[in-house]
């Protein structure tokens, strides 16, 4: 695990209250845990933006009228051709008419990229977002994680 480091920060009183009132609804045990996760996330979209080649994991999720024209089929078509990075797809029915689907993607950045915004971009999707998060992990972490599941 690495060294953990305490610094000061100095901010204004009522920023200092709004984050406070964040931190407890959003059930945080402090602020350094809370510090720690706003980091990672912010590192985090540097990260995706500034490498198109980084291996990522996410989900797309997409809201859609089944009615509207062909649109299941076509949003099927997309997903076949990109099979080899879609691990996995769940589907589910709101109402008579809306469907959300929620779609497991790993790959490259770019090409994860490019498989959202083609499915979010196809006429009839009402709405759509992209979660994703880098799959690369340091190789012995992986390994330990292994070991320990075959045990």
């Amino acid at each position: 695990m690495s060294k953990v480091v305490r610094f000061g920060v100095s901010i204004e009183e009522e920023l200092l209250e709004g984050f406070d009132d964040l931190i407890a609804k959003k059930g945080y045990a402090n602020r350094s845990e809370a510090l720690r996760n706003l980091i990672r996330g912010m590192l985090l979209d540097v990260e995706v933006r500034e490498r198109p080649d980084a291996e990522v994991v996410g989900t797309l999720t997409l809201v859609y009228d089944h009615d509207h024209g062909d649109l299941s089929n076509r949003l099927v078509d997309l997903q076949h051709r990109y099979h080899d990075r879609i691990i996995s797809t769940l589907h589910v029915h709101i109402d008579e008419h809306s469907c959300l689907e929620v779609l497991i993607v790993r790959g490259r950045n770019d090409e994860v990229q490019q498989i959202s915004d083609s499915l979010i971009g196809t006429r009839g999707v009402q709405q759509g977002k992209l979660i994703i998060s880098t799959a690369e992990t340091a190789p012995h972490h992986h390994s330990q994680q292994n070991r320990h599941h075959q045990d």
